[in-house]
């Protein structure tokens, strides 16, 4: 039977493509940031063994004392991982090659799907006061990924704004539904975000149309913009909308947080 995931404490996002190189990690850290402009307390997830969110948020791998893979197989505890960013509200459970491993010790595990949503369903997370959690997924469809999904009550979708972008996309939805059936009951779709748009490009048109035309209104009406101040910002371990906040990326991702928080609003009755 699915194990239903209770809505209780923050709201729990998987950041999910099985494809590289469409944004993923860059939405993560600038989605997080944009959310705690807005006075929200944010965690991200770093479940990348590149470890590419804890660089953006300016971790270096010698400072990462205890991180996800520590965390996920419950050597430490939530406080103990948690380390604070240079954005405000702020904080990130970072991530090392180490991870690499975590899919071959969690294979022995009855509960090897479960481990990331009980580390994270712990009262200690729930009492901390955050608003969100955002997981930042490896890119593939493995056991990581899987654990994100069942810890998550919604998955966000990046799709580059290229050819044969939605061709990927099925075999995730496919991977979404088997969690709803076999795990996580609750599990949605918070949407699909274009990324690396260019608008002056038909190409990024055309996918923008047979996204909207195939997917209606699992897309954000907001598209992240192919923008070089987007691209600059890891190198310089910020967020964009500190590296440059007057950048249409960084506009982007205000308006892309908005759209997620108008979402999340229950309708007054």
């Amino acid at each position: 039977m699915p194990e239903s995931v209770p809505r209780s404490g923050p709201k729990i996002i998987a950041i999910a493509n099985q494809k590289g190189g469409v944004g993923k990690t860059t939405t993560t850290i600038n989605l997080g940031a944009a959310l705690c402009e807005t006075g929200l307390n944010v965690l991200v997830v770093d479940l990348d063994p590149q470890g590419n969110a804890s660089t953006g948020l300016g971790i270096e791998p010698e400072d990462r004392e205890k991180t996800t893979y520590d965390f996920l197989l419950g050597e430490v505890t939530a406080e103990d991982a948690i380390v604070p960013t240079g954005t405000e509200r702020l904080s990130l459970i970072p991530a090392t090659v180490d991870l690499s491993s975590a899919d071959m010790e969690m294979m022995s595990n009855k509960r090897r799907s479960w481990l990331l949503r009980d580390a994270l369903r712990k009262s200690e997370i729930e009492s901390m006061g955050f608003d969100y959690v955002l997981i930042d997924c490896p890119p593939s469809l493995n056991l990581l990924t899987v654990n994100a999904m069942v810890s998550a009550h919604s998955v966000l979708v990046p799709l580059q704004s290229e050819f044969f972008a939605l061709e990927g996309l099925s075999q995730l939805m496919l991977t979404i539904r088997e969690v709803r059936q076999s795990a996580n009951a609750d599990l949605r779709i918070e949407g699909i975000v274009l990324t690396m748009f260019d608008a002056r490009n038909n190409l990024s048109q055309m996918v923008e149309a047979d996204a909207r035309d195939n997917l209606h209104d699992l897309v954000f009406r907001t598209v992240i913009p192919r923008n070089v101040r987007v691209s600059e910002a890891p190198s310089y371990a910020q967020p964009v909308l500190s590296y440059d906040t007057t950048s249409k990326g960084a506009a982007a991702y205000r308006a892309l947080a908005a759209e997620l928080l108008k979402k999340n609003t229950p309708v007054a009755a």
